[in-house]
């Protein structure tokens, strides 16, 4: 696959600073802190606040990395172009299909919830119908202006942030005793039931798995930021925010959950982690309000799935590692193809789901599992070669991983023990093995493109027999 550019082969830059800010400080917010958190509360008890953290310490460090790397050469492939860059087109290709590949699951798994949320609340639709419409919506917001996706994502987010810091006031007043609809307050649960560690240590670190994919999304700032008007400077304050969006967002309101309710409780994971809480707390409305919360978190997650996979696509397009109809931009800067070839995946995923419910898509979705550990893998290799080249060109990055090269093998380190223990670990071992069968099939089909793509080359550059040459 050759690319030829295009007349209009260059993104836009038609995201403003206040909607990159914004998509920045609540990337991470989604339907797994809400709802999904439970099952990591369920798993750890309240030592899931040193998942959290670790976790986020990871998320931390490998946002350093990436920045470094996106302030010098933003780019809408972000790591995939820098994996190319550092190890080769096979590490570019396999990386970047392999992230296009979970954005496209989400996709489905997201507009379903969401119409889940609607058919609760509106039984008479039903609910293939409402996942139809989330799926046109959204589709609509990311085909016609970049602008679009970014109003959207602007609001969504700020819906977000509005309501986690309504709750963690709540849940503030609640634990120092001013809330006064609640019946107790304090923060004896942390202990309570059976200590801070009822599973022992090693629940935490299954604890840093289920958190990890929560935290999986900080990087769509890289992707982003490149269709705004300073890129760089945009990267630079969306990573140094990172460290504050961790502690205010996650661990500060997961110490309220795990404070205020057991984490024991089976009404947790029925219901919801906040919109237990709220209820427990008796704040009226509390069911209708998170729902609505979580619907919006779900059509911002999946929006944001949409942008970023057909970004990913475009920028496989642009250095020949997809078809070379994905590189076409229209003329307001959206590459359309790359959103119909991501949007068209999603809806194939949403027929599966509602013709073999239970089935085929939950068996892809088992093939996602290491895949954020693999792209932060791939970042750290990546910034760590990368950064050691321009040092021997005498040309050292304005914005800097710290403590380089020590802190970037210590990541390295951290998330191959993590993956290690995934191999090893019953619970997560066929999540690992179909990630790894993905993975391979990947790889395969990278080295088979770029052995064809070289192929290619050295008969465009081995001389031609004089007979076609004086041709007329």
């Amino acid at each position: 696959m050759s690319h030829t550019p295009n007349m209009q082969s260059a993104l836009g830059n038609g995201l403003t600073s206040r909607q990159v800010t914004m998509i920045s400080i609540a990337g991470i917010i989604g339907a797994g802190l809400f709802i999904g958190s439970a099952s990591a509360i369920a798993t750890t008890g309240p030592a899931i606040l040193i998942s959290y953290a670790l976790a986020g310490v990871l998320v931390l460090l490998v946002m350093r990395m990436l920045g470094e790397m996106a302030v010098a050469q933003p780019d809408s492939g972000s790591f995939s172009t820098y994996a190319s860059r550092a190890l080769g087109p096979w590490a570019g290709f396999t990386i970047g299909w392999l992230y296009w590949w979970f954005w496209v699951l989400v996709i489905p798994v997201e507009a379903i919830a969401g119409a889940n949320i609607l058919h609760a609340a509106l039984p008479a639709v039903p609910a293939w119908l409402y996942t139809l419409a989330i799926m046109f919506l959204l589709t609509g917001t990311n085909l016609f202006n970049v602008k679009n996706f970014g109003e959207f994502e602007f609001w969504f987010s700020l819906i977000k942030v509005v309501a986690i810091i309504a709750f963690i006031a709540i849940g503030v007043m609640a634990v120092t005793g001013y809330w006064p609809l609640a019946r107790l307050s304090g923060v004896s649960r942390l202990w309570d039931h059976g200590g801070f560690m009822p599973h022992g240590g090693g629940a935490v670190l299954s604890g840093v798995l289920i958190t990890i994919f929560s935290f999986f999304g900080a990087e769509i700032i890289t992707i982003a930021a490149a269709e705004s008007k300073d890129p760089g400077q945009q990267i630079r304050r969306s990573t140094n925010l990172v460290v504050y969006r961790i502690a205010l967002f996650y661990l500060l309101s997961i110490f309220l959950v795990v404070s205020l309710v057991g984490w024991n409780d089976p009404q947790l994971k029925e219901q919801g982690t906040f919109q237990y809480v709220l209820k427990t707390l008796n704040l009226p409305g509390a069911e209708i309000l998170v729902s609505a919360v979580v619907f919006i978190a779900v059509c911002s997650c999946m929006n944001s799935g949409l942008y970023t996979a057909s970004r990913m696509f475009y920028s496989l397009a642009q250095r020949g590692d997809a078809p070379q109809a994905g590189t076409r931009v229209s003329a307001g800067g959206v590459p359309r193809v790359a959103v119909l070839c991501s949007t068209l995946a999603g809806f194939a995923g949403c027929v599966a789901n509602y013709a073999f419910p239970g089935k085929v898509l939950d068996f892809l979705l088992s093939s996602t599992g290491a895949i954020a550990l693999l792209v932060y893998l791939t970042i750290a290799v990546s910034q760590l070669v990368m950064r050691h080249r321009l040092e021997r060109s005498g040309q050292p990055p304005e914005f800097k991983m710290w403590l380089f090269p020590w802190l970037t093998l210590f990541t390295i380190g951290i998330i191959l023990l993590v993956l290690g223990y995934m191999f090893f670990s019953p619970a997560f071992r066929y999540e690992a093995l179909m990630t790894g069968a993905v993975t391979v099939i990947i790889l395969m089909l990278s080295f088979f493109v770029t052995r064809r793509r070289t192929t290619q080359s050295r008969g465009a550059l081995r001389p031609q027999p004089r007979a076609v040459q004086t041709m007329r």
